[in-house]
This record gives structure tokens, C-alpha cells and sequence, in this order.
């Protein structure tokens, strides 16, 4: 299974990888930076998680489209 982290400290809340995958990426509405889906999170933490087989691609592009490069994807 792929995991993903997100250096949420770094976000700038552009909302790029909400928009591009929302299967797996979400608005915290707390402090408007990016989180993994409560399904999809290791731990409970809303800056780790493992994507279903089926959203890979679109987390991937998620991914590349970050304009500050904050989301890692990984094995």
C-alpha cells in the first residue's frame, strides 16, 4: 500500500490537492490546512495515510500539482 505524509506546517491552504482528490485530501476546517480523510488515516493522524488502490493517480497528481511540494507519496 502506498502511504502519504503532509508537512501540514508548511501548507499555504491553496487547495490544490482538495480539488484534484477529495477521495483522500480534505480542508481541515480548523486551521484551513490540507488533511488525509479520516478513513484513509494512519493513527488518527490527519497528516499520514495509506490510499486505497483505486485514488492513487489522483493523489499522485495532488502530489505534483503542490505548489510548495508539502505532500510526499511514497511506498
Amino acid at each position: 500500500m502506498v502511504k502519504v505524509t503532509i508537512d501540514r506546517e508548511n501548507c499555504t491552504s491553496c487547495g490544490s490537492c482538495w480539488d484534484l482528490c477529495p477521495e483522500f485530501f480534505e480542508e481541515n476546517p480548523a486551521d484551513h490546512f490540507s488533511q488525509i480523510i479520516e478513513d484513509c488515516r494512519t493513527g488518527g493522524n490527519p497528516a499520514e495515510g495509506e490510499v486505497p488502490e483505486d485514488a492513487e493517480a489522483c493523489v499522485r497528481d495532488a502530489a505534483e500539482a503542490c505548489p510548495v511540494t508539502v505532500i510526499t507519496v511514497g511506498e
